[in-house]
């Protein structure tokens, strides 16, 4: 037995921020961010909605473009590292907020990649005969955590709202998620990170952090672009060889949505054309463990996933951790 992806969904903001929205605010241009990103545009929350929020109408569209019911859900696994309070964790008030019972909900912290561990997750859970029907997030809030000036401009640029949804079902037949593989180098977490709020900080977060801007993502850009086009490679060989197919078989790559010259330039160490990788960062700008799905749901709308097509998803990011998923549609 395996798992299918039976319904995707996705939410954004209706508040749209162009990059010469940003000039307005720091040292920067609309010719600068799209060199260096390809991002055009993002998406901000209005004040007061947090990531909960996002994942609720995600979810209920994933749920209703699965033919399903909000009761047929029996657990939810919420990928996002822009939780609405520091504990509880989002699964458990999404849980509320959709109105089901009793059932379980795991919150994964895994960034960029959480959406794929996710997926792992619920995947077993699924073949194991656990549940029947799990409820898979990624949904982010950045907008409210980010330096939005000259000093923190270089992670300002990059991030935006939103939230994905996919509805994981047992199916006996060939398709559905064929394979995954994870990984993570610790050794390189500085690179890319939020110091605080920190358990290692008495009150979790001094004035001193504040002042100097610790409270604010931070990333060493060339870093994170060496190690990202060579794992984000290296993974997808690796699912494709345990899932037993070839890069040929592929119909469309579909990655996390960092950065337009990291993803171009893993097509191009793949060998493959732009049309088959997925690519909708010009519009939402990285929305971390939501950018999958978000950009599943979009490729499945535009009909860029047809039944049968093979399709890969991967991701790079904070831990380094990162993975890839080989899905039969």
């Amino acid at each position: 037995m395996r798992s299918h992806i039976t319904g995707v969904g996705f939410h954004v903001p209706d508040r749209v921020v162009t990059n010469d929205d940003l000039a307005k605010v720091m040292d920067t241009s609309d010719e600068w961010i799209v060199e260096r990103t390809g991002i055009r545009e993002r998406r901000f929350v209005e004040p007061g909605v947090g990531t909960t929020e996002l994942a609720e109408t995600a979810a209920r569209r994933a749920i209703e473009a699965a033919g399903r019911q909000v009761s047929d859900v029996d657990f939810i696994v919420f990928a996002t590292i822009t939780r609405d309070y520091m504990f509880p964790g989002c699964g458990t008030l999404l849980q509320q907020r959709l109105g089901l019972p009793t059932i379980g909900a795991l919150d994964v912290h895994n960034a960029c990649s959480g959406f794929l561990y996710g997926l792992s997750v619920a995947d077993a859970f699924v073949r194991l005969g656990a549940y029947r029907c799990v409820l898979l997030i990624g949904a982010e809030v950045q907008s409210t955590g980010l330096d939005l000036s000259t000093r923190g401009r270089d992670m300002a640029v990059l991030f935006g709202d939103g939230a994905g949804a996919a509805l994981l079902e047992p199916g006996g037949d060939e398709r559905g998620v064929l394979s995954w593989a994870l990984h993570g180098e610790g050794e390189f977490a500085q690179e890319l990170w939020a110091e605080a709020p920190s358990s290692l900080a008495p009150g979790r977060i001094t004035a001193e952090m504040i002042a100097e801007g610790r409270a604010f993502p931070r990333m060493n850009g060339r870093q994170v672009f060496k190690h990202a086009t060579v794992r984000f490679t290296e993974v997808i060989h690796e699912a494709l060889e345990k899932a037993g197919c070839s890069l040929d078989q592929v119909a469309l790559v579909v990655p996390h949505q960092a950065n337009q010259r990291i993803a171009d330039a893993v097509g191009q160490r793949l060998g493959l054309p732009p049309e088959k990788v997925f690519q909708n960062i010009q519009r939402y700008g990285n929305t971390t463990a939501a950018s999958i799905p978000i950009a599943l749901a979009e490729a499945q709308a535009q009909g860029r996933l047809k039944p049968g097509d093979l399709v890969v998803l991967a991701a790079f990011g904070a831990g380094f951790a990162w993975g890839a998923a080989v899905v039969k549609w």
